[in-house]
């Protein structure tokens, strides 16, 4: 990684600030509302090693997959209710042998984006955010429109949108006025990041259905796509390309390699025939923007596209999916207030078990801040075992969001525990530093001999706004013996 050193910012004052590279992994495809059944994910997820080795340390830091008419019919759409998608489900138990975390996923009827992160990344994720705009039907069906995911990582804002923007050759005055709407009511709750184009680094990808110009049949097309001196011609006349660097009347701020690859749209199911039906065209893109002076003026960001490439083997549906593998820079180094929890050797199964951490002194504590406990080796923020409110409070009332599943921005409605201890949050002055204890319940239940960790939560109430303030190390899980008691830790 290359590496460049300055001053510190004020969030870092004793390790010298540094620029460090790190990788990122886009993908789109609209999949038709098609299952992932008997396909395997793993060309698509660049996924070609051993989960450990040389070629592990290759492998993307961050993943954002973009998914275009997931099946969201009503049935499936109670399901979701209780249990992932199925293309987030086998994402998440391939890339989790990998050592990747989801760590947010956001859903408008048959528009998807999954976020996952390497693990020791997951710590230092800030002011998680997603949001939605329908464009659909005046604005009203979210069939088309956007969903995106926003957070902050090592000191620098980052948002990833993907949409799916208003079909056929003539609708090009549709799709911009789409792109127009999703700008305007594209609004997050964060600090410096209150809008898409805020943000250090801004991925924005989907089927944005953008198509060629020019009155030429489907049949002339796929005929001058088989000469390679008439590739260039035909991207000029792409609609995207002409509105974000010619008349630059959308997405003008956003920069994409040309494809080199040919049309991902439109195909026969099955193969990887092109449908004379439609005139094949680059409907499935991924952009990128950054501002280099966003964070700190004497240290520019950057970002390259790396690559850029379809991926005609997948042919389930009548598009190819697309990926992008760029490289970004962030302060590796750069470190928010948070908390730091007090070492936990056993926990006593079917006891009250009390958990202890410090504050530090910069450290803004949220209404509605809650601390969890997961297995080891959990492979999604959805996925704890069991969890307290760190200030008694009911689960606050849910955000206006789009989707049931805002899994981990506050959990399920808060279950009253029987304490024996009432009261089970207690706060003691320790210099510059407060101390608090907060006694977990008895009845929760995990596994004997099994491995876990606390994820303190930070969570503004604000639409589901939450940090992650400290990752506990790993302690074990023992069953009981003899009497219950509430079992208490301290420091040393």
């Amino acid at each position: 990684m290359s590496k460049t050193e300055t001053a510190p910012p004020k969030a870092e004052s004793s390790a010298r600030q540094k620029l460090d590279t790190y990788r990122v992994y886009v993908i789109t495809w609209n999949v038709g509302s098609r299952f992932p059944d008997n396909i395997s994910l793993r060309q698509l997820l660049g996924l070609h090693g051993e989960a450990s080795g040389d070629a592990a340390q290759e492998l993307p830091d961050i993943y954002a997959i973009g998914l275009q008419e997931v099946n969201a019919q009503p049935q499936h759409q109670v399901l979701g209710l209780f249990k992932e998608d199925p293309w987030t489900h086998k994402a998440k138990h391939l890339l989790r042998d990998y050592n990747y975390v989801a760590v947010k996923t956001e859903q408008m009827q048959g528009l998807l984006l999954t976020m996952f992160v390497r693990r020791p990344h997951v710590e230092h994720l800030k002011d998680i955010e997603a949001e939605f705009t329908r464009t659909g039907f005046g604005g009203i069906w979210g069939n088309k429109g956007a969903v995106s995911v926003r957070f902050t990582l090592y000191g620098c804002g980052l948002a990833f949108v993907v949409a799916h923007l208003a079909a056929h050759d003539h609708q090009l005055d549709e799709r911009i006025e789409d792109y127009k709407q999703i700008l305007e009511s594209h609004h997050y709750h964060v600090k410096r990041y209150r809008e898409i184009y805020d943000h250090d680094y801004v991925f924005w990808f989907g089927d944005l259905n953008f198509r060629l110009e020019g009155s030429d049949s489907a049949i002339e097309v796929r005929d001058a796509l088989a000469d390679d001196a008439k590739h260039e011609a035909l991207l000029q006349r792409d609609q995207l390309y002409q509105v974000r660097e010619r008349t630059q009347k959308a997405f003008q701020v956003l920069h994409e390699r040309l494809p080199a690859f040919p049309p991902t749209f439109k195909f026969k199911e099955g193969t990887s025939e092109y449908d004379m039906k439609r005139r094949p065209a680059w409907t499935d893109r991924i952009m990128y923007a950054v501002q280099p002076l966003n964070r700190q003026p004497g240290m520019q960001l950057a970002i390259e596209q790396c690559s850029y490439k379809s991926h005609p083997a997948y042919n389930i549906s009548d598009h190819k999916p697309v990926s992008s593998e760029f490289t970004i820079k962030l302060y590796p180094n750069y470190r928010a207030p948070g908390v730091t929890f007090t070492p936990i050797s056993v926990w006593k199964i079917g006891d009250e078990n009390t958990v202890e951490y410090r504050k530090h002194a910069e450290f803004e504590e949220g209404p509605n801040d809650w601390i969890a406990i997961y297995g080891i080796e959990y492979a999604s923020l959805a996925d704890y075992a069991a969890y307290e409110y760190v200030n008694q409070a009911e689960s606050p009332n849910s955000s206006d969001s789009n989707h049931e599943r805002d899994y981990f921005d506050t959990p399920a409605p808060h279950r009253h525990h029987h304490h024996r201890n009432r009261q089970r949050l207690r706060r003691q002055q320790d210099a510059n530093e407060e101390l608090v204890r907060l006694d977990f319940a008895d009845d929760v239940e995990l596994r004997h001999g099994e491995q876990y960790v606390l994820i303190y939560f930070r969570s503004t109430g604000l639409r589901g706004v939450t940090s992650i303030a400290h990752i506990s190390g790993p302690f074990v899980a023992e069953k009981r013996s003899g009497s219950p008691h509430r079992t208490e830790y301290h420091v040393d």
